[in-house]
């Protein structure tokens, strides 16, 4: 006779970092993937904004995250992702370092209108060591460049991911985070490999 346990499977927590440059989608993709009610800290925008926050290509934005965005998503019964919405603007990255204390990898969400709001936030991850997957959010449905395209615009190296999204689609952006997954599997996967062979 086989006994089957009933025990509750205790989840395996993982830390994700979703960031990327201001306006990009970062409380939107949190918002649409959490299956908790997400913390935000998202402010309206006042005049003491203006010639502090570069608003190119994003005029339309009247709010902002502060601090930061919380969600969870649960991957599989055991493996549960807390996701932290970073900071976009330029006065809010010295949380970052706090922020990505305990990461285990992170997805850059990008804008292909303004793929050099990009180069922050891949500079940081890089420097870090936190593999990483690239999301190009995919406004209003319009796919005007190809995930190739955007790897060779952003100097990625061949193995990130590259994924294109809708933030607004829990779906899509949980494509999104699985393509973290991968990548920082396969960051585990080549550091055991070269510790064997030392």
């Amino acid at each position: 006779m086989v006994s089957v346990s009933s025990e509750p499977v205790m989840p395996t927590a993982l830390k994700i970092l979703i960031a990327g440059g201001f306006g990009v989608g970062k409380t939107t993709m949190v918002a649409a993937v959490s299956e908790v009610p997400p913390l935000e800290t998202e402010e309206r925008m006042t005049e003491a904004s203006l010639g502090v926050d570069d608003l190119s290509g994003v005029e339309g934005k009247f709010s902002t995250t502060v601090a930061m965005d919380f969600g969870r998503i649960t991957i599989a019964p055991e493996l549960v992702l807390y996701l932290f919405g970073t900071p976009g603007q330029d006065r809010f990255w010295f949380m970052w370092d706090d922020l990505a204390t305990g990461a285990l990898g992170a997805v850059v969400l990008a804008d292909t209108r303004r793929l050099e709001a990009s180069f922050a936030s891949i500079d940081f991850f890089e420097a870090r060591g936190i593999p990483f997957a690239v999301g190009v959010n995919c406004f209003h449905g319009q796919r005007d460049c190809s995930a190739e395209q955007v790897r060779a615009a952003l100097d990625l190296d061949a193995s990130t991911p590259v994924v294109l999204c809708d933030v607004r689609d829990r779906a899509s952006s949980k494509q999104v985070l699985l393509s973290a997954l991968e990548a920082a599997r396969a960051r585990a996967t080549a550091e055991r490999d070269v510790t064997y062979a030392i």
